[in-house]
């Protein structure tokens, strides 16, 4: 809670405004049964119209300052819900986007889209019924009854004795529903996250003819939220038929003992009919109190599975070494490397771009390690290959580079210093990264392109695309580099995809070039002017190669082997074949020894 009044701070002046003006509609609300009682035992006792029509006025004039009130309340209670629930929404994605990939992985993203979307609406509705409600309706309550007293006491014992009984009824099947609103936003994730899998993975599903099984899966996680939903719906309906039973069984009692007064004088005929109308509003207001109660305990139920999110901590600190030459910084923490940054008064010449100290890499505690003492150095300008078997730690270990992951023991350093002394800004602003899977956005190809530098001239983009041989991709479009792209490149292919992904992280112009098996939706032909570009382009670059074809990091000037998360051998493509056992068997299950031992010669 200390957290949703902190996002409110901004809209103090509106969440006192909102109430205020709520209970002086509510105040005009509690003067008009004593205006409708002086109708019946002044005007109509005495057969005066014109008194009847005067406080007849006076009962619309009190409607319509009352409309004025509720509809100023109502703004200022939308403005605060909304302002409130705007700033939630930027604080949660900027703290999403300070995880690594170890919280996104451990949280899940179908969770975390759900927290950000449909909880945060469902909080944005509670502070808005909050805010107009939550004083409104027990002021009426309690105003209705210290009214009741002001009229005849004995009456108002009666509402005494019926408040506290629905206050009771209210709060004990709030206490029944709130833990099981939580389950259901749980079940919620489950369904939202078949839906996604589904949807992204809808080609598989038919490929493999298992629609059927989909969608009785699915329609099991949809059974079990919506018989949840069922129990919890039945629960809070019962508020209205207890409450009306409560509040009839009042009036009821409340007409036979004011009707006995009025025969031995005690009381008005008005006077009753105020009453019963102070009873009808508790009513009324109850019902209300009831939704509010029932919407309250799902914005709770949401806004602590908020707060779980705000409450896991990044596992990365940011350093704050800026990469700039000349400049000196303590260090963050980073285990193992010491202030390193400090001694880099002249930049980092006759050190190498990317060096690897006895690394090891480890995803979830208790897990078997992904890399184990992996050394070794890259310099400007070398090509580095990186190759091995499915799951040996490839990609593991060039995301290490621009700190998707911390390592586990060791340091991984760029420049000389330890990535963990860097700034995230500076670090990567120094690498351009092409992932397994080419993700673009939505927008024209400039734009995505754009992403690497945002002033890039037309020549740069041109340029990098010649490099990416991606430059027909845009030759063969009408409309160029203004063409539109849609959601994740849908309306391209594979390997027109892989090329754009290419020419981004090019038109950054990296110190280092990281392609993560970028290459593996495009032909052998492709592949090979590909990385004949990037040899002639580089500039000085460190590039590393990560795939699982031999002919990709064959002309590497360093080839690093994996085997099981351990390095099996570090060296160039004959020395490797003669004396790594692990990267021959891969080049001879991909060609005849004959063709390697003829491309040797």
């Amino acid at each position: 809670m200390r957290r949703l009044l902190y996002f409110m701070r901004d809209y103090r002046k509106e969440s006192i405004l909102g109430p205020l003006f709520k209970l002086l509609e509510a105040s005009f609300e509690l003067l008009v049964p004593l205006v409708v009682a002086d109708i019946i035992d002044v005007g109509i006792a005495a057969g005066d119209s014109a008194y009847v029509l005067g406080r007849g006025g006076i009962l619309i004039l009190l409607g319509l300052i009352g409309l004025i009130s509720s509809i100023t309340a109502q703004y200022f209670a939308a403005k605060a819900a909304v302002g409130c629930s705007t700033q939630m929404r930027g604080a949660l994605f900027r703290h999403l986007n300070s995880f690594s990939y170890k919280e996104l992985d451990t949280i899940g993203t179908s969770t975390l889209i759900t927290r950000i979307t449909s909880d945060i609406n469902q909080v944005q509705t509670g502070v808005n019924l909050v805010l107009r409600l939550f004083l409104r309706s027990p002021f009426i309550v309690f105003g209705a009854m210290i009214m009741a007293f002001t009229i005849d006491v004995k009456a108002a014992l009666i509402f005494l004795g019926v408040i506290p009984i629905l206050f009771a009824v209210v709060f004990g099947i709030m206490g029944i529903t709130v833990p099981v609103y939580r389950k259901v936003q749980g079940q919620l994730d489950r369904v939202l996250l078949h839906v996604r899998e589904n949807l992204s993975g809808v080609r598989v599903v038919r490929a493999f003819n298992r629609q059927q099984d989909e969608r009785a899966a699915f329609h099991a996680d949809s059974s079990v939220l919506m018989k949840t939903q069922l129990f919890v719906g039945k629960i809070s309906a019962l508020l209205n038929p207890l409450t009306y039973a409560l509040i009839n069984g009042a009036v009821i009692l409340l007409v036979w003992t004011g009707g006995k007064q009025v025969d031995s004088g005690a009381l008005t005929q008005g006077q009753v009919v105020a009453l019963v109308n102070y009873m009808s509003q508790i009513l009324v207001e109850l019902i209300k109190l009831a939704n509010l109660i029932v919407n309250v305990t799902r914005s709770l139920a949401c806004l602590s599975r908020i707060n779980a999110v705000f409450d896991q901590e990044a596992g990365m600190r940011e350093g704050s070494y800026t990469g700039e030459k000349g400049v000196k910084t303590g260090t963050t923490g980073a285990a193992g490397a010491g202030s390193r940054a400090a001694e880099l008064e002249d930049g980092a010449d006759g050190v190498p771009v990317v060096e690897f100290r006895d690394v090891s890499m480890t995803y979830q505690q208790g897990a078997e390690a992904s890399l184990e003492h992996v050394s070794f150095q890259a310099w400007p300008g070398e090509t580095i290959g990186v190759i091995g078997g499915t799951g040996s730690g490839k990609s593991t270990l060039v995301n290490l580079i621009p700190r998707f992951y911390d390592v586990s023991e060791g340091s991984v350093l760029v420049d000389g210093v330890d990535v963990r002394e860097y700034e995230f800004q500076a670090l990567r602003q120094k690498i351009g990264v092409v992932p397994q899977k080419a993700v673009l956005f939505s927008g024209t190809i400039r734009d995505n392109l754009c992403w690497g530098k945002k002033d890039a001239s037309d020549e740069e983009l041109l340029e990098a695309l010649k490099t990416a041989q991606g430059l027909e991709i845009v030759e063969k479009k009408e409309k160029g580099l203004e063409e539109e792209i849609l959601q994740g490149g849908r309306n391209l292919s594979g390997g027109q995809r892989q090329r754009l992904t290419i020419a981004r992280a090019l038109v950054r112009d990296p110190e280092i070039l990281i392609l993560d098996d970028s290459a593996s939706a495009l032909d052998f032909a492709t592949d090979a002017r590909l990385r004949r570009a990037l040899r002639e382009r580089k500039k000085g670059a460190a590039v590393f190669l990560v795939s699982q074809r031999a002919a990709t990091v064959r002309q590497a000037d360093k080839i690093i082997v994996l085997d099981d998360g351990e390095v099996a051998g570090i060296g160039t493509h004959g020395e490797l074949f003669e004396t790594c056992e692990v990267y021959r068997e891969i080049c001879l299950s991909q060609a005849s020894a004959e063709e390697e031992k003829a491309h040797e010669a």
